[in-house]
C-alpha cells in the first residue's frame, strides 16, 4: 500500500476543498465533524471550560464546521458549552443537537437516561432549552436522539416539518433508527441526515441502513468513527477502564473480550504502519472511502489529535485495496455487544 502524503499547514483549506452534501438539500458540512460529548460526559477526566473552549475553536480555525451535541450530553452542559465557544462563529458552522430522551426520569447505572418521549410539546420544549444553552435562535440539524416507540415517527416527523416551516430548524434527522422507522419518517418530511455507530469495529449498519440512505438519498453521520477510541491504538489487551468510563460498562471492552477483539486492532496497525500513517487516519480513511455522503464525527479534546484526524481526509486506498481490507474485516469476529443492556434497548430495530 502506498502513501498519500499529506501536509499539516493547510488542514483548514483541506477541510473547506473536501466538504461533503449531506441529504438531498445538500447541507455542506466539513469532511469531518466534531462529535461533543466527551466534553462533558462518558470519558473522564474533562478539560476546564476555558481550555475546552479553546478546543472547540481550534476546530473551527483547523476547518472544521459541523459540532454534534446533545441536551442529553451533560446533561445540559455540553449545549452550554458549545454556545459559549461557538457563538462568534455561528454564522460559519453548522450546529446539530437532539431530543428525544426523558430527562425528569429515571437513569441507568452509568447515570444515563433510559426514558423517552417524543411528544410534541416535549420536542418544542427541547428544543426551547437547546437554543438557549447554545445561543442561536435556529438549529441547523435537529435529530431525534432515540425513536420513541409511543410516539408515531409520522407525528415527529410533522413536528420537524412544522419547526421547518417556523424556521427554528433547518433540517432535521434521526439516530440509531431502523431502516423502517426511516422511510416512514421520510415520507412526511425529508429527512437530511441518519446518525448511528459505523467503523471498521462495528460495521452492521452496512447491512440494511446504508442501502437505504443511499436509495432515499440521505446522508449518514457514523457516531464513535474510532470504536470509543480502541482503533486509535491508545489501549492494548490489558487495558481496564476506570469505572467512570463509559466503556467499563460495555460489553465489547471487558477484559475476555478486549483480548479476543484486539486481532482488528493490531490489523490496523499494521494497515496504519503500510501507508506511514496513524491507527486513527486509517479508521476515518477507511470511512470516508465508503460513501462520498458519510460525514464522520470522530471526538477529542486535544488539538493534537484533531490535526491528526483532519488529515485522515488525504489517506486514499484503491478500490483493490478497499476489496482486500473488507475481505480481512469479514474474517475478523468482534465479540461483545456495544452497549449495556439498558442503552441496547432502547434501539430502534
Amino acid at each position: 500500500m502506498k502513501f498519500i502524503a499529506c501536509t499539516i499547514l493547510n488542514l483548514s483549506n483541506n477541510q473547506r476543498r473536501h466538504s461533503h452534501a449531506l441529504g438531498k438539500d445538500k447541507l455542506k458540512v466539513s469532511a469531518l465533524g466534531l462529535g461533543c460529548m466527551g466534553f462533558t460526559q462518558s470519558y473522564p477526566p474533562y478539560l476546564p471550560e476555558n481550555e475546552a473552549i479553546f478546543v472547540l475553536q481550534q476546530a473551527v480555525d483547523l476547518g472544521i464546521n459541523f459540532f454534534d451535541t446533545a441536551e442529553v450530553y451533560g446533561p445540559y452542559t455540553n449545549e452550554e458549552l458549545l454556545g459559549k465557544a461557538l457563538k462568534p462563529y455561528r454564522s460559519q458552522i453548522v450546529l446539530a443537537t437532539k431530543f428525544g430522551f426523558d430527562l425528569a426520569h429515571k437513569m441507568d447505572n452509568t447515570n444515563r437516561p433510559v426514558a423517552l418521549s417524543s411528544k410534541p410539546k416535549d420536542i418544542r420544549n427541547a428544543l426551547e432549552g437547546s437554543l438557549k444553552r447554545l445561543q442561536t435562535d435556529y438549529i441547523d440539524l435537529y435529530y431525534q436522539h432515540r425513536v420513541d416507540p409511543q410516539t408515531p415517527i409520522e407525528e415527529v416527523a410533522e413536528t420537524m416539518k412544522d419547526l421547518i416551516k417556523e424556521g427554528k430548524i433547518l433540517h432535521w434527522g434521526l439516530s440509531e433508527a431502523s431502516a423502517k422507522t426511516i422511510r416512514k419518517a421520510h415520507a412526511i418530511c425529508p429527512v437530511t441526515a441518519v446518525q448511528s455507530e459505523y467503523s471498521m469495529w462495528y460495521r452492521e449498519v452496512e447491512k440494511e441502513l446504508l442501502p437505504t440512505l443511499e436509495e432515499l438519498n440521505i446522508g449518514f453521520v457514523p457516531f464513535s468513527p474510532l470504536g470509543k477510541a480502541i482503533l486509535t491504538g491508545r489501549f492494548n489487551k490489558d487495558t481496564h477502564f476506570a469505572k467512570d468510563d463509559f466503556r467499563s460498562q460495555i460489553p465489547r471492552f471487558n477484559s475476555e473480550n478486549l483480548n479476543h477483539n484486539y486481532i482488528l486492532i493490531e490489523y490496523v496497525q499494521k494497515l496504519a504502519q503500510e501507508k506511514q500513517v496513524s491507527p486513527a487516519q486509517i479508521a476515518l480513511g477507511w470511512l470516508l472511502a465508503q460513501k462520498p455522503w458519510i460525514v464522520p464525527i470522530p471526538g477529542t479534546k486535544k488539538v493534537s489529535r484533531l490535526k491528526e484526524n483532519i488529515n485522515s481526509i488525504n489517506v486514499k486506498f484503491s478500490a483493490e485495496e478497499l476489496s482486500m481490507i473488507n475481505k480481512h474485516l469479514n474474517s475478523i469476529n468482534i465479540q461483545g455487544a456495544r452497549y449495556p443492556q439498558s442503552q441496547e434497548n432502547l434501539i430502534d430495530k
